[in-house]
């Protein structure tokens, strides 16, 4: 069953057609990504589909009380009260019943002769029960919890929180609703890796349907099963994740562009024989032929080389207009040349990074390393390696100091101990997150100058073109340009430095993802060493050769830890090792012949594990003495002083549950 149905959507401002003929249904379940450059229209129709927009013309029609949930990328939300109670008024309808159940226990505590209220007060607490009146604060701070909130932030006022934290309390809101449809734009945007990876759990385990603008290409891969490529003039549909689409594009595209060279290799021989027969003796078959390619030639060019294939000729009629008299030969042949492949070529960066000089063996090297500010300690490390043609990427939570200890490597901070060594004949490129390196009162074209005073305005233009900046924009000031624009331009920059060590801070941030693809492709093809800071996993598990992840230890603090290896390898490393420790208790391990690690991280882990095991026992019990509690409550007993004890045991069971369930959701 279809929850949404696009029909011929299109969209213009005046002249220009933002989208057109647009035509999908999101069926129950669905998880469908829109991709495309951006500027291409994927947040319009978003607010077209919520009703937010008008379309210049299409429909779209939606299934009967359908509940949608929308998450603009940028918006000043109305929310009220504190990060708690802003999400607690989802479950306003509950404080209305759980009053009534207490009312009603209170009429039973009081008479004998109740039975319609007996009746009543089983079947309004059956109800609530099922409905999750007694479990939505642990469904609250699970939600909170999963995406980056700390038990400290339940109290904290909205009007308090960053932009950042907004975007993320708005979005918990959201999936407390439970809508039917979710349209999501940037979900990911103020995420953290670990909060992106709960939601990605999150969505695998919900039932309704998504809509997803993202330019998380991980975050694709494993949270949808369908995309929609919004091109400029079209659009493209595929099944599957977002690797699954990555290939179909390109199968797709190689065998358009092998259909249109063969069968624009057949017109053009064609047109030859017509020109070199047309007044010999074989006129009549050449004007014959002459008139079939005028009508072909004529067809393509309105409707393009596929759909001619496709259709038959007297279909194709109905959709053309076709001049009475025939092109004359010469025409033919220059109208066949000048026929356009069906693949579209999006403008795309042309990024190329130099490394002329080869670098030490040995890169970097730290030893004892502390990192953090006079005022504020952040993480210490192990003593590191990176090494030449290496590729680490730094991962950990926001706030965790990753920039800061780029900053330190670069010499820019002082560590608060230890010490940091550079290898020999470095010659380091650095991609500041916040882009510092641009001055926001010079144009464009003045940025690129600051390095290549010798060039001509025209090389600055040309040089510029290969960025997308074309035009007007070349002389727009930096403080004007949007969080793309600037790292394109600090793109733009880094490629005339002749570089072999290369430091970068979050590059794919406001990139769409043609341009992330290409970026990556660059990046894999550089001859020199690479320290990578980025929450796009998609990028780290293509580059990477080591991961070094900042991790809170709840008895050591933040430590920054080394894995060498992909980031696909580590996540299967983790996945390995949480099923050995939930398959084997100590006695196996001790049979086994391996001895528990005596590290103080080894014996927190393996408390942590005894506690996590404890509360899963605990929480068993209360949910089997609470299945017994709710079924007695059901067939409530005749005394209404007996229902009225079973309904508050219920109740003191359920808060006795919701508390350890806390302290499971902490520990885990």
């Amino acid at each position: 069953m279809s929850l949404l149905t696009v029909t011929s959507l299109s969209k213009s401002f005046g002249d220009f057609d933002l989208f057109s003929g647009i035509s999908f249904s999101v069926a129950k379940g669905a998880r469908m990504a829109l991709v495309g450059p951006n500027g291409v229209g994927k947040t319009t129709l978003l607010r077209i589909l919520v009703g937010e927009d008008e379309a210049s013309s299409g429909t779209v029609a939606s299934a009967k009380k359908l509940r949608i949930g929308y998450l603009p990328q940028e918006a000043d939300f109305d929310m009220k009260g504190t990060l708690w109670e802003s999400c607690e008024s989802i479950f306003d309808h509950f404080k209305s019943k759980q009053a009534e159940l207490h009312r009603l226990e209170a009429l039973m505590a009081e008479s004998t002769q109740m039975d319609d209220v007996m009746d009543r007060y089983g079947k309004l607490q059956h109800d609530f029960e099922e409905q999750g009146g007694y479990s939505y604060p642990t469904r609250i701070r699970q939600v909170l919890g999963g995406l980056g909130f700390d038990r400290d932030d339940f109290n904290l006022g909205i009007k308090h929180l960053s932009g950042g934290q907004r975007t993320r309390a708005f979005l918990a809101r959201l999936l407390l609703s439970d809508p039917d449809l979710l349209l999501l734009d940037e979900p990911t945007n103020h995420l953290d890796i670990s909060a992106v990876e709960w939601l990605e759990g999150y969505l695998a385990g919900w039932d309704g349907a998504a809509v997803i603008v993202s330019h998380d290409r991980y975050f694709l891969d494993k949270a949808c099963n369908a995309v929609l490529e919004m091109l400029a003039g079209g659009y493209e549909l595929y099944r599957g994740n977002y690797s699954a689409y990555f290939h179909q594009r390109r199968e797709r595209s190689e065998r358009r562009q092998e259909v249109f060279e063969r069968e624009k290799d057949k017109l053009l021989k064609e047109a030859l024989y017509v020109k070199k027969y047309i007044a010999g003796q074989n006129v009549a078959q050449a004007r014959g032929r002459l008139r079939r390619l005028s009508r072909t030639i004529q067809a393509i060019e309105q409707i393009g080389m596929e759909t001619v294939l496709d259709k038959k000729w007297i279909k194709v009629s109905q959709d053309i207009s076709v001049a009475t008299s025939d092109l004359s030969p010469d025409e033919a042949e220059r109208r066949v040349r000048a026929l356009r492949s069906p693949v579209r070529m999006l403008p795309k960066l042309h990024l190329n990074l130099r490394s002329e000089k080869r670098s030490g063996d040995l890169v970097i090297r730290t030893k004892d390393i502390k990192i953090g500010f006079v005022d504020k300690y952040l993480f210490s490390a192990p003593d590191i390696e990176l090494r030449r043609l290496d590729c680490a990427a730094l991962i950990g939570p926001n706030g965790a100091g990753k920039t800061t200890f780029l900053k330190t490597i670069l010499g820019q901070l002082k560590p608060l101990g230890g010490e940091v060594e550079l290898g020999a004949s470095l010659q380091i490129g650095y991609f500041a997150q916040a882009h510092e390196g641009l001055d926001p009162k010079r144009t464009v074209m003045e940025e690129i100058d600051s390095i290549m005073p010798a060039w001509l305005p025209g090389q600055i233009r040309d040089y510029l073109g290969k960025y997308l900046f074309s035009g007007d924009d070349a002389l727009k000031k930096v403080e004007m340009l949007s969080g793309g624009e600037r790292g394109r331009l600090a793109l733009a920059k880094l490629a005339l430095q002749d570089t072999n060590l290369l430091l970068l801070d979050e590059p794919t941030n406001h990139l769409d993802i043609p341009s992330q693809e290409i970026l990556q492709a660059v990046l894999d093809d550089y001859p020199g060493t690479i320290l990578l800071v980025t929450h796009d996993r998609y990028l780290i598990d293509a580059l990477a050769t080591q991961i070094w992840e900042v991790t809170v230890l709840p008895s050591e603090g933040s430590k920054l830890t080394v894995f060498k290896g992909t980031y696909s390898q580590l996540i299967a490393e983790r996945e390995k090792e949480t099923t050995r420790l939930a398959s084997l208790d100590g006695k196996k391990a001790l049979k086994k012949g391996k001895r528990p690690s005596k590290s103080p991280a080894a014996k927190e882990e393996r408390r942590r594990k005894a506690r996590i095991q404890e509360l899963e026992n605990q929480i068993s019990e209360l949910d089997s003495k609470l299945s017994d509690l709710g079924q007695q409550l059901e067939i409530p007993p005749e005394n209404p002083a007996e229902v009225a004890r079973l309904g508050k045991e219920y109740a003191s069971m359920q808060l006795e549950m919701d508390e350890k369930l806390g302290k499971w959701e902490g520990l885990q």
